[in-house]
């Protein structure tokens, strides 16, 4: 049986943990119980009433946070000549496809890609190592495009892309412990409504089962499921 630290046990005492809350109780709960001397990430973790064996029930996509993730973002764009010029100019940390060679031999120091449709052909051969890792651009995610410069300014402001695993669960930061309560809500209600936005045809009866939220070292606080209804 995993036990916890000293921390994280009197910041459980604060609240009855199989309770349910609305969304901004919820957020000043794991607010209160960020105990820990560094600024602890916000993470939200929502299980969905979805069977991902199938093709046709995978939930998947992206949302720029409005108030970003507090994260810094390394960027790295593989792209060349103007393009890759355009994506330094729009923020990446790294750029040019001679950091593909770079990859091949172990070098990692970035936290997402970015690449131009005419070097897929390249980009191809980092599957192995990329996919494993979140890492691999493609399409559906916007990270292969030829707009390259918007997708370095989006990455680098707080997209972030989910994907349901294969238990049926999504896991996503909505921000820093040290962010205004204000702005975890906003934050929490935009990813939210991806969610609910991305729903398969193919998903039946109710659609999610259950939301957690919880800080980097504190406990799940659960969130009413019934708070976050889809938009037009």
């Amino acid at each position: 049986m995993a036990r916890h630290g000293k921390r994280y046990s009197a910041a459980a005492e604060r609240t009855e943990l199989t309770e349910r809350h609305q969304p901004q109780a919820a957020l000043q709960l794991v607010k209160e119980m960020a105990l820990a001397k560094f600024d602890e990430t916000v993470e939200a973790a929502v299980r969905l009433n979805v069977d991902p064996r199938h093709a046709d029930q995978i939930v998947r996509g992206t949302v720029s946070l409005p108030h970003g993730t507090g994260r810094t973002v390394r960027v790295l764009a593989l792209a060349d000549g103007d393009k890759a010029r355009e994506a330094e100019e729009a923020g990446a940390d790294y750029a040019g496809t001679d950091h593909i060679a770079k990859i091949q031999q172990g070098w990692l120091e970035f936290d997402a890609v970015v690449a131009t449709p005419d070097t897929m052909k390249d980009v191809a051969k980092l599957g192995r190592i990329l996919g494993p890792r979140g890492l691999m651009p493609t399409p559906k995610a916007g990270t292969v495009t030829m707009d390259i410069g918007r997708a370095v300014k989006e990455l680098k402001a707080g997209r972030i892309e989910f994907r349901v695993d294969k238990t049926g669960n999504l896991h996503a930061p909505v921000g820093k412990a040290s962010f205004q309560l204000e702005q975890l809500v906003d934050n929490l209600q935009t990813f939210m409504d991806a969610v609910l936005h991305a729903r398969p045809v193919a998903a039946k009866g109710g659609y999610i089962r259950s939301i957690t939220v919880s800080s980097t070292m504190g406990p799940g606080v659960k969130i009413e499921p019934g708070a976050f209804r889809k938009s037009a």
